[in-house]
C-alpha cells in the first residue's frame, strides 16, 4: 500500500485482506466438503482447504522479508482452527436412546424384515366394552421418536376399550439404527405389514398421522401390506408419492409460525459442526449418509428446539403463545439424516394412485383446519382411494390435532372411535370426493 496513505486506513485494508483471505479458505473447505461428502469427519476437505491456502500465503509472501514473509500465514492459521471446529464431534458418536418411560413399558421386536423396533402396548383400561381388533399407531417424523403428547393421546383410545399399539419406526426413539441406504418408504410399509404379522391376532386398524400417515397410505396401495388392515384413520397425510410431492398451492388457515416465541433450549445448529453439516445435507449438497456426520452422532446432535419453527406450524395462529410442550429433552429423539433419507424416496417415487385406486380396506381421511400440509397432497389421497367413507374437518385445531388444548383430544377421540365402530360421524363428512375443487378453491 502506497505510504501516502494514512496509518489508520493502512491497517483498516490489511485487516479486511486478512478477514477476506478467512473467508476464502473457509469457501474452499465447503466446496471440499461437498465435493468430498464430508469423508473422515470432514477432516479430508480440511486438509485439501489447508493445503490449498498454505501453498497460496507462501506465494503471497515468497517477496517479503523477515516477519512480513510469514504475515500471510496468519490468517490461514485462523480459518484452519475456524474450520477445524466443523470436523470435531461435540457429541458422542456412539447411540445415546432416550432412558425408559416410567408410565409404559418398552418392549424391543424383531420384526421378519430385520427392523428391531420399540414397541408400547396400552391394554384396553376402560369400564366399557372391549374393542376385538387390535389398533396400531403410526407417529410422524419420519424417524422420529413418539412424543409425550401421543402417548397421552393413546391412553385416552386405551380408556375407550381399544387395545393399542404402537412402535417407534426403524432409527427413531428407542429402536434399533438401520444402515442409512435401507431408510426407504417401501421399508416403512414392509415393518408395519410385519407388525401387524407380530401382534398375532389377524388384521388391525391402524392409525396414522402425518408422515406415519403416508405409510399407511402406501400399505393400502400395496395388496400385500393391505390385506393385514382392517380400517385405515389417515390422519393429516404429507404426499404420498413423487407426483404428489410436486403438487403446489395453499396450506391450510393460518398456522403459528413466525408468530409463537421462541422455544427455549439449547439448538444443534448453533455448533459449526452440525450446522454445517446439517445445513448442506437439508440443502442437498450432502448425502444423508454422508461421511461429515454419522447417523447416531446426528441423532444424538438434533434437540427439540431444532424443530421449533416446526412444532410451531402445528398449531393454529391463534394458539401462537400457549403451544404446549410436546415432549422432554429426555425422551425427544429425531434423525435428521434418514428422515431425509425416508422422505427422498417418497418424492422419487412413482404415482401409487393406480394401485390406491383398487383399495377396499375402509378408510377415514382427518383433516386440521390449520393444516400445516400442503391441501392438495391431502386430497389427492381422497381423490384416489375409492374406499375413503368419510372425511372429518376438524376445525380449531393445527396439524398436531390432539394437542391437549380445550377439547381437542377429546373431539379427536370421537372422530377416531366413531369410525373404528361404525357409528355416525360427530362432524359432517367434508369435503367429499365431488367437494375436493370447491375445497380447493375456497382456500380451506
Amino acid at each position: 500500500m502506497p505510504a501516502f496513505v494514512p496509518r489508520p486506513f493502512r491497517t483498516a485494508g490489511r485487516l479486511l485482506a486478512a478477514l477476506a483471505a478467512v473467508v476464502a479458505v473457509a469457501v474452499v473447505f465447503l466446496a471440499s466438503i461437498v465435493l468430498t461428502d464430508g469423508a473422515g469427519s470432514g477432516l479430508v476437505a480440511w486438509s485439501v482447504a489447508l493445503g490449498v491456502a498454505v501453498v497460496a500465503a507462501l506465494w503471497r509472501g515468497r517477496r517479503r522479508a523477515g516477519r512480513a514473509r510469514s504475515a500471510p500465514l496468519v490468517p490461514v492459521a485462523v480459518a484452519a482452527a475456524l474450520t477445524l471446529s466443523v470436523c470435531v464431534p461435540t457429541v458422542p458418536t456412539a447411540r445415546r436412546f432416550p432412558p425408559a418411560l416410567p408410565f409404559v413399558a418398552t418392549q424391543h421386536w424383531n420384526l421378519a424384515t430385520g427392523s428391531r423396533v420399540a414397541v408400547y402396548h396400552y391394554p384396553p383400561s376402560g369400564t366399557g366394552p372391549r374393542h376385538p381388533v387390535p389398533l396400531v399407531y403410526l407417529n410422524g417424523g419420519p424417524v422420529r421418536g413418539i412424543s409425550l403428547l401421543d402417548h397421552r393421546f393413546l391412553r385416552l383410545l386405551a380408556a375407550a376399550g381399544y387395545d393399542v399399539y404402537t412402535y417407534e419406526q426403524a432409527g427413531g426413539g428407542r429402536s434399533d439404527l438401520l444402515p442409512m441406504e435401507r431408510y426407504t418408504i417401501s421399508r416403512s410399509v414392509r415393518d408395519l405389514a410385519a407388525f401387524v404379522d407380530r401382534l398375532g391376532e389377524g388384521r388391525a386398524d391402524v392409525l396414522g398421522f402425518s408422515s406415519g400417515a403416508v405409510v399407511l397410505t402406501r400399505a393400502l396401495a400395496d395388496p400385500d401390506a393391505a390385506a393385514r388392515l382392517h380400517r385405515a384413520v389417515i390422519a393429516e397425510p404429507g404426499p404420498m408419492d413423487g407426483p404428489t410431492a410436486r403438487l403446489t398451492g395453499h396450506l391450510g388457515r393460518p398456522s403459528a409460525r413466525g408468530l409463537a416465541p421462541a422455544p427455549a433450549g439449547p439448538r444443534s445448529t448453533t455448533t459449526p459442526r452440525y450446522a454445517v453439516g446439517l445445513g448442506l445435507m437439508r440443502l442437498g449438497l450432502l448425502t444423508p449418509d454422508t461421511g461429515l456426520i454419522g447417523q447416531a452422532e446426528g441423532d444424538n446432535a438434533f434437540t427439540a428446539t431444532d424443530l421449533g419453527s416446526d412444532t410451531a406450524s402445528d398449531y393454529c395462529a391463534r394458539d401462537a403463545h400457549r403451544i404446549p410442550v410436546e415432549d422432554t429433552p429426555r425422551n425427544f429423539s429425531f434423525s435428521p439424516a434418514a428422515s431425509l433419507r425416508v422422505q427422498r424416496t417418497v418424492q422419487d417415487s412413482p404415482s401409487i394412485a393406480p394401485r390406491l385406486g383398487r383399495s377396499r380396506v375402509p378408510a377415514m381421511l382427518m383433516l386440521a383446519e390449520c393444516s400445516s400440509q400442503v391441501r392438495r397432497w391431502e386430497t389427492a389421497v381422497l381423490a384416489a382411494d375409492p374406499a375413503i367413507r368419510r372425511t372429518q374437518y376438524l376445525p380449531g385445531v393445527g396439524h398436531h390435532m390432539w394437542n391437549g388444548l380445550d377439547h381437542n383430544d377429546q373431539r379427536a377421540l370421537a372422530v377416531v372411535t366413531a369410525f373404528l365402530q361404525d357409528r355416525p360421524a360427530p362432524l359432517p363428512d367434508y369435503p367429499t370426493r365431488h367437494d375436493i375443487a370447491a375445497f380447493l378453491d375456497a382456500g380451506r
